[in-house]
């Protein structure tokens, strides 16, 4: 139904036309109430109109590969929504619920067009909504995508975490334990064969004990380091497969709504058959 002419002054890209376009604008747009929950329109419904809240708000949401719900944007008092299928003439992708009593006003592609020769301004307004909604959009890309462990951890290391962690997997390899046996060889034929080569550590070999000492200590501290490091990767995944879990149970109960909703849909198609099978009977017996 049309809506009153005053009721389009609250709004602010109407406020400029004088109360001549205001009253041609207000008899060809339409008026809705929704009730608190009701749908304003889901995703992939064809996208011929374009929305402005009066009263009232408004939830925009998507839903992701794995059926959880995210909230794009909540749309209040004179904000407009489905612009972006109305622009591109595609279907709607997002689902707009009413999350409280509210009052909209609907804009087809005709009285846009008629409002924007009125005032070509109001085109500049839209594309600021429009540009307002995607960067919305992009903050959630940023934080709701699934991450992975190793990113995450790899961005905040610093260098002596990353010498830490290379020492303790070299110090872990075949080519270490070749490394110190070889050395130790070495020393040990130097300071008891005579090689030509004077005896600097002879037996029992007391500066090489301190120095596979030292070594020992300092492997044993990268070790922990390193270790410690894996304690923070075991909690960022546990995070990770938590949120994972999360998704999953949002998937199921996904699956269980449109379970419902077609279970509801075929109820209905059966009681409109039975009406019609019945009707010609009672017609008979009449």
């Amino acid at each position: 139904m049309p809506v009153d002419v005053e009721r389009l002054v609250e709004i602010e890209l109407f406020a400029l036309l004088d109360r001549e376009d205001r009253q041609e604008l207000a008899d060809v747009v339409d008026y809705i109430k929704l009730d608190a929950g009701e749908i304003c329109f889901e995703t992939g419904e064809p996208g011929d109109s374009i929305m402005m809240v009066l009263s009232g708000a408004v939830e925009l949401s998507v839903r992701d590969t794995v059926g959880q719900k995210i909230i794009l944007t909540m749309a209040e008092h004179g904000d407009l929504f489905g612009e972006l299928s109305l622009v591109e003439s595609g279907p709607r992708t997002a689902t707009a619920v009413a999350t409280e009593p509210s009052e909209v006003i609907v804009l087809d592609r005709g009285d846009l067009l008629l409002f924007f020769k009125k005032n070509p301004d109001a085109a500049l307004h839209m594309l600021a909504a429009m540009s307002s909604i995607t960067r919305k959009a992009d903050d959630l890309l940023r934080t709701r995508v699934s991450r992975n462990v190793n990113e995450e951890i790899e961005v905040h290391l610093t260098v002596i975490e990353r010498i830490a962690d290379w020492i303790a997997v070299f110090s872990g390899s075949m080519g270490f334990l070749s490394l110190n046996a070889l050395w130790f060889m070495v020393w040990i034929i130097i300071n008891t064969l005579p090689v030509g080569i004077r005896q600097f550590d002879p037996f029992p070999f007391g500066l090489l004990t301190m120095i596979v000492s030292l070594e020992a200590i300092f492997l044993s501290i990268f070790v922990l380091i390193s270790q410690n490091r894996q304690t923070v990767k075991d909690r960022v995944r546990a995070d990770i497969e938590y949120d994972i879990n999360v998704k999953a149970e949002m998937e199921v109960a996904h699956l269980h709504e449109k379970t419902d909703r077609v279970y509801e849909a075929l109820l209905e198609r059966m009681a409109r058959m039975e009406k019609l099978v019945s009707a010609p009977t009672r017609r008979e017996n009449a």
